[in-house]
């Protein structure tokens, strides 16, 4: 094990906890009407026609077609992102990939898969899915309506991602029980609170998902974009009681579908026991996988080699699909 033992922040990423303290988290209950809010957004969701527009783009690789895609999502908000295809053979699965709070600026091109369509969307509020007076930046992003649970941001950000599924549906037809979702950070979280209320997503794969527990996720010091929200509490204290419709592991404990969670020991920007709370909260399964990464959003000693096992191990994974 390589967990960082040397690093600038004044609290210890670890949060003094072993990986035993870890995987004995459990996910909080659910508030009252937990289930009837997301159900209600995601039947809105389905209702949005994306129309989504291809033109060509400015990335090339020699595997991949690359494409600049445009589609429409809930409140009639443009989400831009990029789409692949492969270059050689057909599209029999799709995958939506989600960001983190850095946003995209391209598309990944080293994810392992074939014969899928890939689509990278931007959440609404950032890079190529601007909408002011969405801040584009993580700790303006994570308060937007904050305090309005039908349209906090993170709520449209969901939104975004199950009609990004709409819309590889109606580019691709023949992908219908064939579509699979891949978030890290911000983009974990957004995937843990969507896959549970879409059966259109055959399987997930989270790397370090943010909103997990968000009582301890609001006490925990970060320098992620929970800090923002925990200086926001300091004179905002009613926040708690909204955050909770939007909690990871409690939305996590609802999914029924193969689960790949990767998961870190050390992580300054989301805390170990918030990714935990998510991994922990999916039921045992010989189909769910847990993956133990050292640190997140960290560079440490043996990062090159567990992201090339984790890259190992997402291939398989999707090969399910």
């Amino acid at each position: 094990m390589s967990i960082p033992t040397d690093y600038p922040f004044d609290f210890d990423p670890t949060y003094g906890m072993t990986l035993a303290d870890l995987q004995a988290i459990r996910p909080p209950e659910a508030p009252e009407g937990f289930d009837a809010f997301w159900q209600k957004r995601y039947a809105k969701a389905l209702a949005v026609k994306p129309g989504p527009r291809l033109s060509p783009s400015k990335d090339t690789h020699p595997d991949w077609q690359v494409r600049d895609i445009v589609y429409t999502s809930t409140d009639d908000i443009s989400i831009g992102g990029w789409l692949l295809t492969p270059r050689k053979g057909e599209v029999r699965r799709g995958l939506v990939v989600g960001h983190g709070y850095g946003g995209r600026d391209q598309p990944e091109f080293d994810i392992p898969v074939e014969e899928t369509a890939i689509l990278f969307p931007c959440f609404r509020g950032m890079s190529r899915s601007a909408h002011p007076p969405i801040s584009p930046d993580a700790p303006g992003h994570v308060l937007h309506d904050i305090d309005d649970p039908d349209h906090y941001v993170i709520g449209g950000c969901v939104e975004d991602l199950w009609v990004a599924v709409s819309a590889l549906r109606s580019l691709y037809p023949s992908l219908d029980s064939h579509i699979g979702y891949s978030g890290i950070s911000l983009g974990g979280g957004i995937g843990a609170l969507a896959i549970p209320f879409d059966s259109r997503i055959e399987r997930g794969h989270l790397t370090v998902p943010t909103f997990g527990d968000r009582k301890l996720w609001l006490t925990l010091p970060t320098v992620g974009s929970a800090h923002s929200v925990q200086e926001y509490a300091k004179t905002h204290p009613g926040v708690l009681e909204k955050l909770r419709l939007f909690d990871a592991a409690t939305a996590a404990t609802r999914i029924r579908i193969p689960m790949l969670a990767a998961v870190a020991l050390f992580d300054p920007a989301v805390a170990p026991p918030c990714q935990f709370a998510v991994a922990n909260a999916l039921p045992r399964s010989k189909f769910n996988e847990i993956f133990i990464l050292d640190a997140g959003h960290f560079d440490y000693a043996d990062s090159a080699v567990q992201q090339t096992a984790l890259r190992e191990r997402v291939g398989r994974f999707f090969r399910g699909l």
